[in-house]
C-alpha cells in the first residue's frame, strides 16, 4: 500500500500528464506513492494518456468520469478511492511546485497535523504572472470565505495541500462538492477544528493548455459559499432554480407584450408563445448554471428539453389547482397565488432533478 496518494483532477490536460508524473517521481523519490488522475472525460484524450502511462508505471491510476463534472467532486472521488494514510491534492496544470511536497508531508507527520497547505500568501510565497483582475478576484474570494475558515488561514483558496485520509473520509458526507475550492469546503464541513500549517511556495505560470477560471467557475464558488452559509435552510441549487424561474417571468411578459401589444397577435397565441419562450429560456439557463455539473449535450439536450416541458406543464397545473383550492377555502387571493407558485416551484425542481438532470446521466445520451 502506498504511503501517499496524489490526487490530480484533470480536464484537457493531456500535454501536462507526462511532465507532472516525471516531476512527482523526482520529488518523492524517497516515498511510496501513487498518482491518481481523476479525469472528467476530457475531449483531448487525457484519460488515454494516463492509461498509457499506467502501463509503464503501476503507481499511476486513472479514474475517468462520464457525465459528471467538477473539480471538488473529482478530488473527493479520487481521495475516497485511496487506501493510503496521506493524500496530496494538486492541479494538473504544472502551476503547483512539486518540490515542496516532501516538506508538506513531513509537516503533517512530524507535527501530528491534519493538513499542510501550500500557501501563496504567507512569507516566502508568491504568485507569478497574474493579471490584476485575477489577483483582485482571489482577494475578494478570500474575504468571502471569512467566517467559514480559521481567521489565521492566509490562503483558503489554495488547491495544493496534503491531508490525512481519515479527515477526508470523516468529512466527505458533509462536503458540498460545488466548484473548485475543496480546501475551503473541508474546513467549513469539518466536525472539529483542523490542525494545519501553511508552507510557502511560488505559484507558477501555466506553460500549456487553457485556464479553467471563467465566470461559471466564479458562480460555482458563490454557490459553495451560499451552501456553507445557508445550506441548512435552503439548498443553493433550489435557490438558483428559483432565480432562473424569476428570469422566466421576465421573459414571459416581454414576449407577451411584444406579440400582443406590439404585433397585435391574438392573446391566446401570444400567451402560449410567451409560455413556451419562458420554459425554453428556463431550461437552457438551468442547464448552463443550476446543473452545470450534469449539463446535457447533443440528443440528451433535446430529450431533456422535452422532459422539462412536460414536467413544467404538470407544475403549472399543480400551481393552478392548489391555488384554486386555497382560494375556495377562503384564503386571501394573494396568499393563495403564493401557495400555488411555491407548490409549482417545488414540483418543478424535484421532478426536473429526477427526470431531466438526474445524477449520473450521460451528457450526450
Amino acid at each position: 500500500m502506498p504511503e501517499i496518494s496524489i490526487v490530480v483532477p484533470t480536464l484537457s490536460e493531456a500535454g501536462n500528464v507526462p511532465e507532472l508524473h516525471a516531476r512527482i517521481a523526482r520529488a518523492l523519490a524517497n516515498e511510496d506513492w501513487e498518482l491518481i488522475f481523476v479525469d472528467d472525460d476530457s475531449p483531448d484524450g487525457t484519460a488515454e494518456v494516463v492509461r498509457d502511462l499506467a502501463q509503464r508505471d503501476r503507481r499511476v491510476r486513472c479514474i475517468q468520469r462520464i457525465g459528471r463534472r467538477g473539480l471538488s467532486s473529482a478530488v473527493v472521488e479520487g481521495a475516497l478511492s485511496s487506501s493510503a494514510p496521506l493524500l496530496a491534492v494538486m492541479d494538473g496544470d504544472l502551476q503547483h511546485d512539486e518540490s515542496i511536497l516532501p516538506n508538506l508531508i513531513d509537516e503533517v507527520r512530524s507535527r501530528d497535523l491534519d493538513l499542510a497547505i501550500g500557501s501563496r500568501y504567507v512569507e516566502g510565497g508568491s504568485v507569478r504572472g497574474w493579471e490584476r483582475r485575477r489577483a483582485l478576484m482571489s482577494r475578494l474570494a478570500t474575504r468571502l470565505a471569512r467566517g467559514l475558515v480559521p481567521s489565521e488561514l492566509r490562503d483558503p483558496m489554495s488547491g495544493y495541500f496534503v491531508v490525512r485520509s481519515p479527515v477526508v473520509r470523516e468529512t466527505a458526507r458533509g462536503l458540498s462538492g460545488y466548484g473548485y475550492k475543496v480546501l475551503l469546503d473541508l474546513f467549513a464541513s469539518a466536525r472539529r477544528p483542523l490542525r494545519y500549517v501553511e508552507v510557502p511556495y511560488a505559484f507558477g505560470r501555466r506553460s500549456r493548455g487553457e485556464s479553467k477560471l471563467d465566470s461559471l467557475v466564479v458562480w460555482e464558488y458563490l454557490m459553495l459559499i451560499a451552501d456553507k452559509r445557508f445550506g441548512s435552510l435552503i439548498p443553493p441549487r433550489l435557490l438558483l432554480f428559483a432565480v432562473v424561474g424569476g428570469s422566466g417571468v421576465v421573459t414571459h411578459y416581454t414576449v407577451l407584450s411584444l406579440l400582443f401589444l406590439g404585433a397585435g397577435a391574438p392573446f391566446a397565441l401570444s400567451q402560449a408563445s410567451a409560455t413556451a419562450a419562458a420554459m425554453t429560456s428556463n431550461f437552457f439557463l438551468n442547464n448552463w448554471l443550476t446543473y452545470r455539473d450534469r449539463r446535457l449535450h447533443g440528443f440528451g439536450l433535446l430529450r431533456g428539453l422535452a422532459s422539462f416541458y412536460l414536467v413544467c406543464s404538470l407544475g403549472a397545473l399543480a400551481n393552478i389547482g392548489v391555488a384554486a383550492y386555497a382560494f375556495a377555502q377562503r384564503t386571501h387571493w394573494a396568499l393563495s397565488a403564493a401557495i400555488g407558485i411555491l407548490v409549482g416551484l417545488l414540483w418543478n425542481y424535484l421532478a426536473t432533478a429526477r427526470f431531466t438532470w438526474r445524477a449520473g446521466r450521460r451528457e450526450g445520451a
